[in-house]
């Protein structure tokens, strides 16, 4: 016999039992639908143990490694401590130690932590400030840089959160952090596959992280990055990636602009358009999609129709919340 803990609680778990028989035979509340193991809604994550292999069948290699599992498939042989994805770990404090322009709307802010931080590069986290209002962004930075975050925020129109960045927040001010979340990153071991990386605004956040990590490990395949702007003035981490690209042979950067005329600074069109013409057979490549909504929909069917595959497609829309 087992134990399952759940939100500090222990559970004994029978021998013929999943992990999800043993927390609604407790009365737990977890969304389950098929408990086959297609439908995914019983998604949990390990906070220990590396759960059963049998249980991660049907996940992103990304989730794997990050230890989710389907509780509906999962009957671990030792003690686990598990979690729904929404409520992992609690919020820990950080402190902005760095703010900087980027660009006309987007400012770099550098956020430091008193202890490490567990995270990939491209992961986003929940940011909340001192009233509770909270907000979704991405990691820009590498693990392992002096527990360090750093973020690109864009300021909205009405934007509560990102106005208040831009004019208000200041070095010294502290800030709640979630716990890192999704499966935008680099993948370890995949080497050898080519990657798409196709972004608009400050959708170059995680991507620059994701081109750092590759390259960091001495990614081999071709890495083709497409950052999209109306204006040129939108553009940023120019000079940053276009010496990377020299730097490194296997690095091509193409900043793109669609309200413009080409010339030798950036290609004329918008980047999804510009990246799936200039690679129209994507079978066999991974494709990361990062920005605005509309973008990021349009260009993950595209990439399907040229050939990529659905697991090989990842995904990060940067949705706005009204006010």
């Amino acid at each position: 016999m087992t134990t399952i803990i759940f939100n500090g609680k222990k559970y004994r778990h029978q021998t013929n039992e999943t992990v999800l028989d043993t927390l609604l035979k407790a009365d737990i509340q977890i969304p389950n639908g098929c408990r086959e193991g297609v439908c995914q809604s019983c998604l949990m994550r390990s906070l220990d143990a590396v759960p059963p292999s049998l249980s991660q069948k049907g996940l992103k290699e990304s989730l794997q490694l990050q230890k989710f599992f389907l509780a509906c498939r999962c009957n671990p042989e030792q003690d686990m401590a598990v979690a729904l994805p929404e409520h992992e770990l609690a919020n820990i404090t950080a402190i902005v130690s760095h703010k900087e322009a980027l660009s006309v709307d987007i400012m770099r802010f550098v956020l430091s932590f008193q202890e490490p931080f567990q995270f990939f590069a491209g992961q986003f986290v929940n940011l909340t400030r001192f009233d509770g209002l909270t907000r979704s962004y991405s990691i820009a930075n590498l693990p392992g840089q002096d527990n360090i975050l750093e973020f690109h925020i864009k300021r909205l129109p009405f934007g509560r959160f990102s106005s208040w960045a831009h004019n208000d927040l200041k070095p010294g001010t502290a800030l709640k952090v979630s716990e890192a979340k999704g499966s935008c990153h680099y993948l370890l071991g995949k080497s050898g596959q080519p990657m798409l990386l196709i972004g608009t605004g400050s959708g170059l956040a995680p991507l620059a992280g994701i081109i750092n990590d590759a390259l960091s490990n001495n990614h081999q395949a071709p890495i083709k990055l497409y950052h999209g702007s109306s204006e040129p003035k939108g553009l940023y981490l120019v000079d940053e990636m276009r010496s990377l690209a020299k730097t490194y042979h296997n690095f091509d950067y193409n900043p793109c602009v669609s309200l413009a005329k080409a010339t030798d600074s950036f290609k004329q069109g918008r980047a999804h358009d510009v990246a799936l013409a200039d690679t129209p057979n994507l079978s066999g490549w991974r494709v990361y999609l990062c920005g605005h909504p509309e973008m990021v929909q349009q260009s993950k069917m595209s990439a399907y129709l040229k050939g990529a595959s659905l697991n090989d497609i990842y995904a990060d829309a940067f949705y706005t919340t009204p006010g």
